[in-house]
Protein backbone atom coordinates (compact mmCIF):
# COMPACT_ATOMS: atom_id res chain seq x y z
CA UNK A 1 0.00 0.00 0.00
CA UNK A 2 2.67 2.49 0.93
CA UNK A 3 4.60 2.06 -2.59
CA UNK A 4 0.91 3.07 -4.14
CA UNK A 5 0.48 5.85 -2.41
CA UNK A 6 4.18 6.84 -3.70
CA UNK A 7 3.19 6.20 -6.90
CA UNK A 8 0.15 8.86 -6.28
CA UNK A 9 2.57 11.55 -4.79
CA UNK A 10 4.97 10.81 -7.53
CA UNK A 11 1.93 11.27 -10.05
CA UNK A 12 1.06 14.67 -8.19
CA UNK A 13 4.75 15.92 -8.62
CA UNK A 14 4.60 15.15 -12.20
CA UNK A 15 1.59 17.41 -12.83
CA UNK A 16 2.28 21.00 -13.40
CA UNK A 17 -0.72 23.28 -12.41
CA UNK A 18 -2.56 25.60 -10.14
CA UNK A 19 0.03 26.40 -7.32
CA UNK A 20 -2.14 28.78 -5.52
CA UNK A 21 -4.48 25.41 -4.89
CA UNK A 22 -1.54 22.98 -3.87
CA UNK A 23 -2.71 23.20 0.14
CA UNK A 24 -6.11 22.36 -0.82
CA UNK A 25 -4.95 19.32 -3.01
CA UNK A 26 -2.44 17.80 -0.63
CA UNK A 27 -4.60 18.21 2.45
CA UNK A 28 -7.11 16.03 0.82
CA UNK A 29 -4.55 13.06 -0.44
CA UNK A 30 -5.28 10.64 2.83
CA UNK A 31 -8.57 10.24 2.57
CA UNK A 32 -8.94 10.53 -0.59
CA UNK A 33 -6.19 7.62 -0.84
CA UNK A 34 -8.21 5.51 1.88
CA UNK A 35 -11.52 5.87 0.35
CA UNK A 36 -10.45 4.67 -3.56
CA UNK A 37 -8.00 2.10 -1.36
CA UNK A 38 -10.13 0.52 0.96
CA UNK A 39 -13.75 1.53 0.87
CA UNK A 40 -15.18 2.50 -2.25
CA UNK A 41 -16.76 0.00 -4.77
CA UNK A 42 -15.92 0.97 -8.45
CA UNK A 43 -14.91 -0.51 -11.99
CA UNK A 44 -11.95 1.98 -13.54
CA UNK A 45 -13.14 0.13 -16.69
CA UNK A 46 -16.33 0.84 -16.44
CA UNK A 47 -17.04 4.24 -14.88
CA UNK A 48 -20.92 4.45 -15.15
CA UNK A 49 -21.17 1.29 -14.04
CA UNK A 50 -24.48 1.67 -11.82
CA UNK A 51 -23.74 -0.71 -8.93
CA UNK A 52 -20.65 1.60 -8.22
CA UNK A 53 -20.25 4.09 -5.11
CA UNK A 54 -20.22 7.72 -5.75
CA UNK A 55 -18.17 10.09 -4.37
CA UNK A 56 -17.99 13.44 -4.77
CA UNK A 57 -15.63 16.07 -4.33
CA UNK A 58 -17.33 19.46 -3.59
CA UNK A 59 -13.92 20.76 -2.84
CA UNK A 60 -13.66 20.65 -6.62
CA UNK A 61 -10.63 23.84 -6.43
CA UNK A 62 -8.28 21.22 -5.27
CA UNK A 63 -8.53 18.28 -7.78
CA UNK A 64 -5.08 17.09 -7.98
CA UNK A 65 -5.05 14.75 -5.54
CA UNK A 66 -8.25 12.78 -6.98
CA UNK A 67 -6.52 13.47 -10.33
CA UNK A 68 -3.40 11.36 -9.32
CA UNK A 69 -5.36 8.78 -7.66
CA UNK A 70 -7.34 8.36 -10.81
CA UNK A 71 -4.31 8.13 -12.61
CA UNK A 72 -3.10 5.50 -10.72
CA UNK A 73 -6.10 3.21 -10.16
CA UNK A 74 -6.52 3.47 -14.00
CA UNK A 75 -9.52 5.78 -14.88
CA UNK A 76 -7.04 7.61 -17.65
CA UNK A 77 -3.40 7.45 -18.97
CA UNK A 78 -1.42 9.25 -16.26
CA UNK A 79 0.23 11.17 -19.11
CA UNK A 80 -2.44 13.35 -18.94
CA UNK A 81 -1.38 14.58 -15.89
CA UNK A 82 1.60 16.09 -17.51
CA UNK A 83 -0.70 18.63 -19.53
CA UNK A 84 -3.02 19.92 -16.63
CA UNK A 85 -4.55 23.12 -16.73
CA UNK A 86 -3.56 23.69 -20.46
CA UNK A 87 -6.35 24.27 -23.10
CA UNK A 88 -6.14 21.20 -24.61
CA UNK A 89 -6.00 19.07 -21.38
CA UNK A 90 -9.07 16.71 -20.21
CA UNK A 91 -7.61 18.13 -16.65
CA UNK A 92 -8.68 21.35 -15.70
CA UNK A 93 -8.40 23.72 -12.61
CA UNK A 94 -11.57 22.44 -11.58
CA UNK A 95 -13.11 18.85 -12.71
CA UNK A 96 -15.28 18.49 -15.35
CA UNK A 97 -17.16 15.08 -14.89
CA UNK A 98 -17.79 15.16 -19.12
CA UNK A 99 -14.01 15.75 -19.62
CA UNK A 100 -12.67 13.36 -16.98
CA UNK A 101 -13.14 9.50 -16.47
CA UNK A 102 -14.22 8.86 -12.59
CA UNK A 103 -15.57 12.27 -12.15
CA UNK A 104 -19.31 12.24 -11.29
CA UNK A 105 -19.94 15.92 -10.65
CA UNK A 106 -18.10 19.42 -12.50
CA UNK A 107 -17.74 21.82 -8.90
CA UNK A 108 -15.09 24.37 -8.05
CA UNK A 109 -17.89 27.01 -6.91
CA UNK A 110 -17.97 27.00 -2.78
CA UNK A 111 -20.72 25.10 -0.86
CA UNK A 112 -22.56 22.92 -3.96
CA UNK A 113 -21.13 19.30 -3.55
CA UNK A 114 -22.49 18.36 -0.35
CA UNK A 115 -26.54 19.41 -1.48
CA UNK A 116 -25.71 17.39 -4.76
CA UNK A 117 -24.75 14.27 -3.02
CA UNK A 118 -28.28 14.87 -0.57
CA UNK A 119 -29.99 14.36 -3.80
CA UNK A 120 -27.47 11.91 -5.64
CA UNK A 121 -28.16 9.54 -1.95
CA UNK A 122 -31.96 10.59 -2.49
CA UNK A 123 -32.79 9.33 -5.91
CA UNK A 124 -30.22 6.31 -4.86
CA UNK A 125 -32.39 5.40 -2.02
CA UNK A 126 -35.52 5.87 -4.09
CA UNK A 127 -34.07 3.32 -7.36
CA UNK A 128 -33.95 0.83 -4.10
CA UNK A 129 -29.68 0.84 -4.72
CA UNK A 130 -27.29 -0.44 -1.98
CA UNK A 131 -24.72 2.24 -3.29
CA UNK A 132 -23.20 4.93 -1.27
CA UNK A 133 -22.22 8.21 -1.58
CA UNK A 134 -19.83 10.21 -0.27
CA UNK A 135 -18.75 13.64 -0.37
CA UNK A 136 -15.77 15.27 0.49
CA UNK A 137 -16.03 19.14 1.49
CA UNK A 138 -13.29 21.37 2.99
CA UNK A 139 -13.70 23.57 6.19
CA UNK A 140 -13.39 26.49 4.07
CA UNK A 141 -16.84 25.80 2.00
CA UNK A 142 -18.35 24.99 5.64
CA UNK A 143 -19.00 29.04 5.61
CA UNK A 144 -21.44 28.80 2.91
CA UNK A 145 -25.32 28.44 3.97
CA UNK A 146 -25.92 25.97 1.42
CA UNK A 147 -23.76 23.49 3.42
CA UNK A 148 -25.77 23.84 6.52
CA UNK A 149 -29.26 23.53 4.43
CA UNK A 150 -28.05 20.43 3.43
CA UNK A 151 -26.61 19.72 6.72
CA UNK A 152 -30.08 20.10 8.50
CA UNK A 153 -32.27 18.10 5.18
CA UNK A 154 -30.04 14.89 5.37
CA UNK A 155 -30.80 13.83 8.95
CA UNK A 156 -34.03 14.35 8.21
CA UNK A 157 -34.48 12.34 5.45
CA UNK A 158 -33.02 9.47 7.05
CA UNK A 159 -30.08 9.22 4.46
CA UNK A 160 -27.97 6.51 6.07
CA UNK A 161 -26.17 6.12 2.28
CA UNK A 162 -24.27 9.61 3.19
CA UNK A 163 -21.35 9.86 4.29
CA UNK A 164 -19.65 13.44 4.84
CA UNK A 165 -15.64 14.05 4.69
CA UNK A 166 -14.79 17.75 5.81
CA UNK A 167 -11.18 18.37 5.55
CA UNK A 168 -9.92 20.44 7.87
CA UNK A 169 -6.86 22.27 6.93
CA UNK A 170 -7.69 25.47 8.81
CA UNK A 171 -8.39 27.35 5.79
CA UNK A 172 -11.52 28.75 6.92
CA UNK A 173 -11.81 32.56 7.59
CA UNK A 174 -14.26 31.87 10.41
CA UNK A 175 -13.28 30.19 13.47
CA UNK A 176 -15.93 26.99 13.12
CA UNK A 177 -14.84 25.60 16.35
CA UNK A 178 -15.36 22.34 16.74
CA UNK A 179 -17.33 21.31 13.88
CA UNK A 180 -18.07 18.02 14.34
CA UNK A 181 -20.27 18.55 17.29
CA UNK A 182 -21.78 20.75 14.90
CA UNK A 183 -22.59 18.19 12.60
CA UNK A 184 -24.35 16.10 15.53
CA UNK A 185 -26.29 19.04 16.54
CA UNK A 186 -27.90 18.41 13.29
CA UNK A 187 -27.88 14.87 13.96
CA UNK A 188 -25.47 13.72 11.72
CA UNK A 189 -23.00 10.37 13.30
CA UNK A 190 -20.02 12.57 13.74
CA UNK A 191 -16.41 11.97 14.72
CA UNK A 192 -13.27 13.47 14.08
CA UNK A 193 -9.99 11.52 12.70
CA UNK A 194 -6.57 12.28 12.28
CA UNK A 195 -5.76 12.65 8.82
CA UNK A 196 -2.56 10.29 8.62
CA UNK A 197 -4.46 7.36 10.60
CA UNK A 198 -5.43 5.32 7.77
CA UNK A 199 -6.86 3.06 9.96
CA UNK A 200 -8.68 5.30 11.57
CA UNK A 201 -10.19 6.65 8.41
CA UNK A 202 -10.52 3.45 6.93
CA UNK A 203 -12.74 2.34 9.97
CA UNK A 204 -14.87 5.73 9.80
CA UNK A 205 -15.81 5.51 6.54
CA UNK A 206 -17.17 1.95 6.50
CA UNK A 207 -18.88 2.30 9.76
CA UNK A 208 -22.69 2.85 9.40
CA UNK A 209 -26.14 4.29 10.95
CA UNK A 210 -29.19 2.42 10.08
CA UNK A 211 -31.08 5.87 10.11
CA UNK A 212 -28.83 8.59 9.79
CA UNK A 213 -25.53 9.98 7.41
CA UNK A 214 -22.20 10.24 9.01
CA UNK A 215 -19.96 12.81 8.95
CA UNK A 216 -15.99 12.75 9.48
CA UNK A 217 -13.78 15.68 10.23
CA UNK A 218 -10.54 14.68 8.78
CA UNK A 219 -7.71 16.82 10.71
CA UNK A 220 -4.69 17.60 8.38
CA UNK A 221 -1.50 18.50 10.69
Amino acid sequence: MTESLDTVRALMRRATGDEKHDTSAHSTLDPLWVLYDQVLRYDAAAPHWEGRDRFLLSKGHGPLALYAILAQRGFFLPEHLDTLGSAESILGAHPDRLLVPGIEISTGSLGHGLPMAVGVALGLRAKGGQQHVYVLVGDGECNEGSIWEAVMLAPHLRLANLTCLVVDNRSSSIDLGDIAAKFAAFGWAACSVPSHDHRALGAALLARDIARPAAIVVRTP
